[in-house]
């Protein structure tokens, strides 16, 4: 159910069967079958129903010669796609029925390419041109249309700026000389400075959720404008909508706009912005004296990676610093599934990653906390010999919760393992357990030591863990944005009251 609920944040297409009860109820209760008090039709598998785009219950076998059609077709409709759920009772997978031999034909399903609208193309051309200072936000929609090449040739052929959500990361090479990095919460101060100073924000295939507009604060009061192929996401905060797909929309815009050219101003400023990040983004990630930050491990294993490279990450503090700090250099370099901050999914996410594209490099990025909740994938990369690279930050418990306990006027409590309740310390060997499902491991006493580390675990056959300790209270300061977190209104600690009227003051504009 978790992982179909990433698959409905995320619109991904996976195709769900799941076992069902009996659809005679002849034995019933089977064997692990929840018994509802009050409507006999429910089984555990409706919990599918509210994060899937479609479900089905199959209770006679002729019923999948239309389910198993309308499933496929919903998920490989780019506005419709994500996960399909076909429940399979017990004794129907089981019995016989004859079946056309065509249902079994070999078909082909192509993605649909909207073109856009007439009028609504025709106001958003009209809306750039009219711009003094215009900015495309590039959102997942961008890496699931293929439009990557698309958006580098709008932005190289017009000066047009563009800035990354989470899922839209990697769209654009780090180096290109319209990419201001990431936006948000967890943005650059190139981009989110952009936005704050922008007159038109063009959307490109994003859902727009709270991280990416600062919970609306960051787009407030511009010209909003959204192209999407989904309906659902093109009239969120008041966009404008442009319905079609983004590679489409964005070729269709590179000639639309041929003669046409951002102003110099704004380009220059676009430059400066980019220029005091990159000077920022050194700071974060230089080599210091003390226990290293999340910021200073991902600065080592950036440089330490191939251009082929995938990172893998998903919960704590991590994804939102890789989010600003780390340089994706190809298409599909960056997979970090922040949907539901999933915690646990980042070894098994790297595996699959591997499999899909077992030609690359898959570094996984993972906390202590996260890793602890799922490794088991790891004795399955070494058995299937999907070799991993996994980065194992141990910063002694769950930091990023920490920091925002504290953020929020609250006490450091049961989150760090020096501040919980315990019987007995706790020394995990975290290189004994990767060594015990038969990886190759090693424990390195600071950065200097995991780039060696690292050396060596490329040149191993096999999947390969570097734990190293680090400081669960540092983050970069430079960049990011305000998030709607709410402090209680009531309390009797000091530092919570002053945590609310900083927060009443930031929803009011007072805080800007």
């Amino acid at each position: 159910v978790t992982a179909a609920a990433l698959a409905h944040v995320n619109r991904l297409p996976v195709l769900f069967l799941p076992g069902d009860v009996y659809a005679s109820r002849r034995p019933d209760p089977v064997l692990q079958q929840i018994e509802d008090f009050g409507d006999a039709t429910i089984s555990a598998n409706d919990c599918f129903r509210p994060v899937s785009r479609y479900f089905d219950r199959i209770t006679r076998p002729e019923q999948i010669l239309d389910a198993l059609p309308r499933a496929l077709s919903i998920m490989t409709d780019p506005a419709t796609c994500g996960p399909v759920t076909l429940s399979l009772c017990q004794d129907v997978q089981a019995e016989a029925f004859d079946y056309p031999e065509e249902f079994f034909a070999p078909r082909t399903w192509r993605p649909r390419r909207l073109r856009p609208d007439r009028d609504e193309f025709h106001d958003l051309v009209e809306a750039i041109k009219a711009s003094r200072a215009p900015l495309i936000v590039a959102g997942g929609g961008v890496l699931y249309s293929g439009a990557e090449e698309a958006l580098s040739n709008l932005l190289l052929a017009t000066g047009l700026p563009a800035a990354e959500t989470q899922a839209g990361k990697g769209s654009l090479p780090w180096d290109h000389p319209h990419a201001l990095g990431s936006i948000g919460v967890t943005g650059t101060s190139a981009a989110n400075a952009a936005a704050e100073a922008a007159d038109l924000i063009i959307a490109v295939g994003s859902r727009l959720q709270d991280f990416t507009t600062g919970s609306r604060t960051l787009f407030s009061g511009k010209r909003l404008f959204q192209i999407n192929v989904a309906p659902h996401d093109l009239g969120k905060h008041g966009a404008v909508p442009v319905l079609g797909d983004a590679r489409t929309v964005l070729e269709e815009l590179s000639e639309a706009l041929c003669d046409w050219r951002v102003q110099d101003a704004w380009r220059r400023t676009c430059a400066q912005g980019v220029d005091e990040w990159n000077a920022a983004w050194e700071r974060a990630t230089a080599p210091g004296d003390s226990l290293p930050s999340d910021g200073q491990v991902i600065g080592a294993v950036w440089r330490q990676a191939e251009e082929n490279a995938v990172v893998v990450c998903a919960a704590g503090g991590l994804p939102g610093e890789l989010h600003k700090l780390w340089r994706t250099r190809r298409p599909g370099g960056y997979h970090v599934e922040y949907g539901f901050s999933c915690m646990g999914y980042e070894v098994a996410g790297g595996l699959g990653v591997k499999m899909a594209e077992p030609e690359r490099d898959v570094i996984v990025m993972v906390g202590d906390g996260s890793y602890l909740m799922l490794n088991s994938e790891l004795a399955t990369s070494v058995m299937m010999g999907a070799k991993l690279t996994v980065v194992l930050l141990d910063n002694r418990g769950f930091g990023c919760i920490n920091r925002l306990q504290q953020a929020t006027g609250g006490r450091p409590f049961n989150n760090l393992l020096k501040d919980v309740r315990k019987e007995a310390e706790s020394d995990i060997d975290f290189v004994g357990h990767a060594r015990a499902l038969g990886a190759e491991a090693e424990k390195v006493a600071g950065l200097a030591e995991l780039e060696q580390a690292l050396g060596r675990a490329a040149a191993s056959a096999r999947s390969y863990v570097v734990v190293i300790d680090t400081d669960p209270s540092i983050t970069t300061e430079a960049g990011g944005w305000w998030w709607d977190v709410a402090i209680p209104e009531v309390s009797s600690r000091t530092e919570v009251q002053t945590a609310r009227r900083a927060y009443e003051a930031k929803i009011s504009g007072d805080g800007q």
